[in-house]
């Protein structure tokens, strides 16, 4: 099992999910962060920090495509350790539905 980042992180980016992870496995895009399903070690202690519930354990029905989507973003973007201040829309964001399709961007983020 691994943890994955799904569509409520994006346009939020709460990033109180990076500070807590043992092995820095948390991507940055340019509006969202993924997991790194190789790095991460299944320790849970993300899930419950994400104020907006976008961290669910991939045993979860429905994630496939999540799963596939971190796995594949976190090989290019860069890597976040450090906690930063979420988008000033994040509050408004939050719960939006069909993010993925409307505002998902591919491009990476800043990183550490």
């Amino acid at each position: 099992m691994t943890y994955v980042v799904t569509d409520n992180c994006i346009r939020c980016k709460y990033m109180d999910c990076v500070e807590v992870c043992p092995v820095d496995c948390f991507y940055e895009g340019e509006n969202m962060l993924v997991i790194h399903p190789d790095e991460c070690i299944d320790c849970g202690v993300c899930e419950p920090e994400c104020p907006a519930e976008a961290i669910k354990p991939d045993t979860d029905s429905g994630l496939e495509s999540w799963v596939k989507l971190n796995g594949d973003y976190a090989k290019s973007w860069p890597n976040i350790t450090i906690k930063r201040d979420p988008p000033p829309d994040a509050k408004e964001m939050d719960g939006v539905e069909g993010k993925l399709e409307k505002y998902f961007s591919p491009e990476p983020g800043e990183g550490d």
